[in-house]
């Protein structure tokens, strides 16, 4: 059976997916965020776990009364480097009526990626950026296969939340906060968008792993900016979290 490569566990996640949630974090991503909190899970081979999905399962089982509200979501670094791990794993839980969400870029996009995608009951889908030059500033690869990823969840009806950070001087931005939340709002898969404001609380892991932050010195989000941003997404119709 294929083993993941797997960072940690999370046993009361609130914050990946509806309700209390366990959370697996999986090692590898293709992406460089720049203001990425997980830059500790981009290498595969820094795993610090080796786990088959029954193995996962297993430890998943023992909070099942916890998370019968919510359910398992699988994330990174991002899972879909991993395919077949995570299809074998939302496939277990499935048979045991547990909601399943997958967190992704939606960089990676082949037929064993769509396997995973049948198990999933919700796709959180994160969007750095619509304008294709700053996506590929902001992560170091092209914006074009999250977007062929997003279609084919509205082609197949997926249910998806779309995460969005809103940065200061760089994706706070009205022009292209209005052109994302025009290109959201015909999906009629997408339930909700999670508008986040920036923060640099992952910056310690960047100076553990001896890499500098590229964000260094730029502000936390104002509220008046996290307010305007949501605002803009709301005017389009859109469920904004």
């Amino acid at each position: 059976m294929k083993k993941g490569f797997i960072h940690s566990h999370e046993s009361f996640g609130t914050v990946d997916g509806p309700g209390i949630r366990y959370v697996v974090f999986t090692q590898g991503c293709p992406l460089r965020c720049k203001y990425c909190h997980n830059c500790d899970t981009w290498k595969k081979e820094d795993a610090k776990f080796l786990e088959t999905p029954e193995q996962t399962f297993l430890e998943i089982c023992r909070y099942k009364n916890f998370i019968k509200t919510g359910g398992v979501t699988v994330t990174g670094g991002d899972p879909l480097t991993q395919p077949e791990y995570v299809k074998e794993l939302l496939k277990l839980c499935k048979e045991e009526g547990i909601h399943t969400a997958i967190d992704t870029s939606g960089y990676l996009f082949n037929d064993k990626v769509k396997e995973a995608l049948e198990y999933a009951d919700l796709v959180l889908l994160d969007i750095k950026s619509i304008d294709p030059v700053q996506y590929k500033e902001l992560t170091g690869v092209e914006l074009e296969p999250t977007l062929k990823f997003a279609n084919y969840l509205k082609e197949i009806g997926k249910p998806m939340w779309v995460r969005h950070v809103v940065v200061p001087g760089i994706t706070d931005n009205d022009e292209l906060l209005e052109k994302l939340a025009d290109y959201l709002k015909d999906f009629d898969n997408l339930e909700k968008v999670e508008v986040l404001p920036y923060h640099s609380l992952g910056e310690y892991k960047w100076q553990k792993i001896g890499l500098e932050y590229p964000l260094k010195g730029i502000e936390q989000l104002s509220p008046e900016r996290f307010e305007n941003a949501k605002n803009i997404f709301k005017s389009r119709g859109l469920s904004v979290k």
